[in-house]
């Protein structure tokens, strides 16, 4: 009673946006299925379409079985960048260095904008890397500072999958553009291939990863509470203990090769020399595809662990968090079947060119992807459905190809703001739920949604249209 006396006002002002995202979270749990849900029911509305379009329930299914697996490959390279970047994160070097950055901010808002900004640059180089450093560095800031409302801390954790991820390097559409065997063969009529030098490593680009750094940032100081009105993880309930590297010592001869680093450097120097012919033969950018990208992840991590007891070790805790991919990128396979073989994706590419423009594409396929986003929680799978009818819509109305990539990459992050299913990792280290990240997170969408489409329109505006490649 005397609490609430004490500061009416300005509990009211810094409660408001948090009740509204609790409320937004509350509804989401309540009524939201497992995203592989979600994926089911697109499979059902692709392949409804598809029979109204005069298809057989024989050939809708054939489609779909026969695409089932196209996505295989592309399926375990995302399931090791998730794979790649724990390892990489829990590394004992890499811990420590974690330790140590934790150390500089001293007052909860200075905690909350700085782990944002850890957070969004380590998504630029993996996001799966991010949300588990972003993890690990909340759970020592919280030791260390004290005030600091883990809500807005969870949030600002959360901001590499939510923001900048899809700009940098694990680009899940990007890197799959620029690897022609991971594109199907009916995309890759439509879009050829497309480098990373025009996806990724443009001006463009850069302009919306500084804009997008500088409003998060902006909006974790402004939003977060002070100490005296902030809700702390032991006020939660949440307890974060010290976790012990000690892999034990090897108990008979057997085990002794797990605890050597012999086999580790062994691999690490083939591993070393291979990405060194890779990038001499091929140029830097040129040889920075999924693979190559994952594979230094795995190179990376083996080395960090040193022994092989350690790195496996690693990896067994990752695994369980690729289920997720694993499961849905067939149905998602499965769509684009039905899609091909039915021909919708030629009447959603006529829909696209008959409600736009040259100059309107870019944004009216921003607004579309982020809301479909919603329903596909998957940035490369929901990828491969909207490519063929994005794209063919961007050949017929002359729009640059790699700009309308870079616009499902910007667009596709929002809806992630607001989807539990990318929160899981994040949850699982910090003890945290969906409904204390959705408030202050369900903010950082309510800013970022129009400042990413009125970039998206402006910025297509100064590339040209450039045929495909198929090389």
């Amino acid at each position: 009673m005397n609490q609430s006396i004490k500061h009416p006002s300005e509990s009211n002002e810094q409660g408001a946006i948090a009740r509204l995202g609790a409320k937004l979270a509350d509804w989401s749990e309540k009524w939201f299925p497992d995203a592989y849900v979600f994926a089911a029911i697109a499979v059902l509305i692709v392949c409804a379409a598809a029979l109204a379009m005069g298809r057989t329930p024989t050939q809708v299914s054939v489609d779909f079985g026969k695409s089932f697996w196209n996505l295989i490959p592309f399926t375990m390279q995302m399931a090791f960048v998730v794979i790649g970047g724990y390892i990489v994160a829990v590394a004992p070097p890499v811990r420590r260095v974690i330790n140590v950055l934790a150390g500089f901010p001293k007052t909860p808002k200075v905690a909350v904008a700085y782990v944002a900004f850890m957070a969004m640059l380590a998504s630029l180089l993996s996001w799966g890397f991010s949300m588990i450093f972003a993890g690990i560095m909340m759970r020592e800031i919280s030791k260390r500072v004290a005030g600091v409302d883990y809500r807005a801390m969870g949030a600002a954790g959360y901001l590499g999958l939510g923001s900048v991820w899809a700009l940098g390097l694990s680009s899940s559409a990007a890197l799959l553009m620029a690897t022609k065997g991971s594109i199907p063969p009916a995309l890759l009529k439509i879009s050829g291939v497309i480098s990373l030098e025009q996806t990724l490593f443009t001006w463009q680009n850069l302009v919306m990863i500084i804009v997008l750094f500088v409003l998060s940032i902006w909006i974790c100081y402004a939003s977060t509470p002070t100490a005296k009105h902030a809700k702390t993880a032991e006020m939660a309930g949440i307890v974060y203990q010290d976790s012990k590297d000690d892999i034990g010592t090897p108990q008979t001869p057997g085990e002794k090769l797990e605890f050597s680093p012999v086999l580790t450097l062994v691999i690490v120097a083939l591993g070393l020399i291979y990405l060194y012919d890779v990038f001499s033969t091929k140029g830097g950018l040129a040889a920075l595809d999924l693979n190559t990208y994952n594979f230094m992840f795995i190179i990376a991590g083996m080395l960090l662990h040193w022994r092989p007891r350690s790195f496996l070790r690693a990896a067994a805790k990752a695994v369980p968090m690729t289920g997720g991919v694993l499961l849905q990128f067939p149905l998602y396979a499965g769509i684009f079947g039905v899609l091909m073989g039915s021909g919708l994706n030629e009447i959603l590419a006529k829909f696209f060119v008959s409600i736009s423009t040259q100059d309107t594409l870019p944004l009216i396929g921003g607004i579309y992807s982020a809301i479909l986003g919603l329903f596909l929680p998957s940035g490369g799978g929901k990828w491969v459905v909207e490519a063929p009818y994005l794209l063919e819509a961007a050949n017929q109305l002359h729009v640059n190809l790699a700009w309308m990539v870079q616009v499902y990459n910007a667009a596709e992050a929002l809806p992630n703001f607001i989807n539990p299913f990318w929160m899981l990792p994040l949850m699982g280290l910090t003890g945290v739920k969906a409904r204390d990240l959705a408030g202050y997170s369900t903010l950082q969408l309510i800013f970022h949604a129009p400042v990413v489409l009125l970039m998206l329109w402006l910025l297509g505006k100064t590339l040209p249209y450039i045929p495909p490649v198929l090389g």
